[in-house]
């Protein structure tokens, strides 16, 4: 898949990654933080990372020994500009998407990758 369009929505498909993201609404952070309030490996999150950061959701920096976590919150444009296309979606509520992903979080924590 190399669609940017492809990329983030399948990016979006993982419960998981969707909460991670809902995550980095609040902050930055850094990937041992990410990894915590997940039941899974931390080469398990940093694969979820991988994907985001593939689609361009997130970006990745490294600030010493640590490797930090970035929501780049105009990724999602194209996939509204294309949801807008059909003419039953208005533009993404930002506000609504943060409580869906909060509630993605709350209802998929300790739920494993796969």
């Amino acid at each position: 898949m190399t669609d940017p369009l492809d990329l983030a929505f399948a990016a979006l498909a993982d419960p998981t990654r969707r909460a991670i993201l809902g995550m980095l609404l609040e902050d930055d952070m850094a990937v041992t933080d990410v990894a915590e309030p997940f039941d899974m490996s931390l080469a398990a999150i940093s694969k979820h990372l991988a994907v985001l950061a593939d689609a361009g959701l997130i970006t990745q920096e490294k600030r010493g020994r640590v490797k930090w976590c970035k929501l780049e919150p105009d990724a999602l444009r194209a996939a509204s500009v294309w949801m807008q296309g059909f003419g039953q979606f208005g533009p993404v509520d930002l506000d609504a998407l943060e409580r869906f992903l909060e509630a993605e979080l709350s209802e998929g924590e300790g739920q494993d990758a796969d």
